[in-house]
């Protein structure tokens, strides 16, 4: 008969408390840790207040080779990839501190949430190492950001240095835009 460790019991939940504060899902959490969902949803609801969110995780590519997304995800990426490749941190560890990273270099307002959620950044990461998704060169600024696999990247021009003619012109900005209209 094999005796749970309860040394090893502590890490799994201090690694479910982390990575429940920085907002992952139930379903990452049952795929990282080996404690019962049941154990799951007692830290998810004592640190939280409330029952963990339903419904499916995202599941498909494109949502990150979209203009706004894409450049989150590739920053958040080779954050990942540069601490693997230079701090030889793997696994849940390296997304925990690649997240980590990724929270510090960009600005959100209180209140806000950042662009790539921490469930999103752990499919991202699944993704490219099922191949799906992978990096792409650009032509003018040399920087690399996520594509489609199966794309061609020969020219490939990110959306930093080709913007596309919609880029910012979301509901929030528009909102603040006639918030300072109105005071000047």
């Amino acid at each position: 008969m094999a005796s749970k460790s309860v040394v090893n019991e502590a890490h799994e939940i201090q690694l479910a408390i982390e990575l429940v504060n920085l907002g992952a899902r139930l379903q990452l959490l049952e795929s990282e840790t080996s404690l019962s969902r049941e154990r799951l949803l007692k830290i998810y609801k004592e640190l939280k207040g409330v029952s963990p969110p339903k419904g499916m995780l995202p599941f498909s590519t494109d949502w990150f080779i979209t203009w706004q997304p894409n450049i989150h995800s590739s920053l958040f990426l080779n954050i990942y990839k540069y601490l693997q490749e230079h701090a030889e941190v793997h696994g849940i560890d390296a997304l925990i501190k690649a997240y980590r990273l990724y929270l510090e270099q960009i600005s959100v307002s209180v209140g806000d949430e950042p662009v790539l959620s921490l469930t999103r950044a752990w499919t991202l990461v699944r993704f490219f190492e099922g191949k799906m998704l992978t990096f792409a060169k650009c032509c003018k600024c040399g920087g690399h950001f996520v594509a489609h696999t199966l794309d061609l990247h020969d020219d490939y021009a990110c959306g930093l240095c080709h913007v596309p003619s919609r880029a910012g012109k979301t509901k929030k900005a528009k909102d603040a835009e006639t918030e300072l209209e109105m005071v000047a």
